[in-house]
């Protein structure tokens, strides 16, 4: 897989929530460009000192990060992952499921998160374990989760099966 797939465009003009969103949805694209035609076996290898950094282990921590603060911080969902995570912090990262699921799961989650988004204004206010949010928040800060992640796979990518490109 060299070419690289077709990814939203990101507006150049136009209102803070098309920018946003179509910036989160790129982003989105590309983790999913980088994960995909990828053998499990080879999505699981650790290039890195810590055997948590593999491609299979960050796609399941950024399908958690879409449900967390999208359906659970934002849409007030029950939080199925509390207990899990006290006992092991780093479990999504620890995942015996296939790629195939993983992105699927993936895709779900953030089409999940798209349509909570569109029912909520960006000033919209949450309340989460003590902490009070709005929607413009979490959807920058989910930017940033994507992006720093997307260049980790970008790397690991690289060094699994030599596949380049932003």
């Amino acid at each position: 897989m060299t070419e690289r797939p077709e990814r939203p465009k990101i507006p150049l003009t136009g209102g803070e929530r098309d920018i946003l969103t179509a910036q989160l949805d790129r982003l989105r694209a590309t983790v999913a460009w980088k994960c995909a035609n990828l053998p499990d076996d080879q999505a699981r290898l650790a290039h890195l000192p810590s055997e948590l950094t593999t491609i299979a282990g960050l796609l399941g921590h950024l399908a958690l990060n879409e449900w967390y603060w999208f359906a659970v911080v934002v849409d007030g969902e029950e939080d199925t992952w509390e207990e899990r995570l006290k006992e092991d912090p780093d479990a999504e990262f620890r995942t015996d499921a296939s790629m195939r699921e993983l992105l699927a799961d993936y895709a779900k989650q953030c089409e999940r998160s798209r349509e909570i988004v569109a029912k909520h204004g960006l000033d919209d206010q949450v309340t989460h374990n003590g902490e009070t949010f709005n929607v413009r928040w979490v959807l920058t800060h989910m930017i940033e989760e994507t992006a720093r992640h997307a260049g980790h796979l970008d790397l690991l990518r690289e060094l699994t099966d030599g596949l380049t490109g932003e």
